[in-house]
């Protein structure tokens, strides 16, 4: 960080330090504010979604039996590291996206920054939903981690 900021400042396209203060304190705000908040409650309501669901398909057992509990374990990280990356993506994505009407220069900003999010989220979550099969499958096969009560 030291090295950036040496090279962002002696480049001397910085003119006012307090610009990039603002700029960090932004995106500080950004994230705490809305994407920290955002991620949760998406994890929330997919782990109450999803432990609604095992308890209905164990006859209302909510929180007994060790498959579902296999099955908690074996999405939980995936889940977790696709919404994290989504959150990323998104928040890296958020200059162009916001952007203010087109460029004056043309070459600037030339890709269709909407779409291409998308498709990142898209491939994200196919990912995330990819892996969380594959624990899932490993698992029934008895290959997987051993449970431990």
């Amino acid at each position: 960080m030291g090295a950036g900021g040496w090279f962002l400042f002696a480049s001397g396209r910085v003119r006012d330090p307090g610009d990039v203060v603002v700029w960090l304190g932004g995106a500080i705000l950004l994230h705490d504010a809305v994407i920290a908040p955002l991620v949760l409650g998406v994890w929330l309501l997919v782990a109450t979604t999803g432990r609604a669901l095992m308890a209905r398909g164990r006859g209302g057992a909510a929180s007994g039996g060790v498959r579902g509990g296999r099955v908690r374990g074996a999405v939980r990280g995936p889940l977790r590291g696709a919404l994290i990356v989504g959150g990323c993506l998104t928040l890296i994505a958020l200059p162009p996206l916001l952007r203010p009407g087109r460029p004056s220069n043309a070459t600037a900003l030339p890709l269709d920054y909407p779409r291409n999010w998308l498709i990142a989220l898209g491939v994200t979550a196919a990912c995330g939903l990819a892996v969380a099969a594959l624990r899932l499958i490993r698992g029934r096969r008895g290959g997987g981690p051993s449970h431990k009560p």
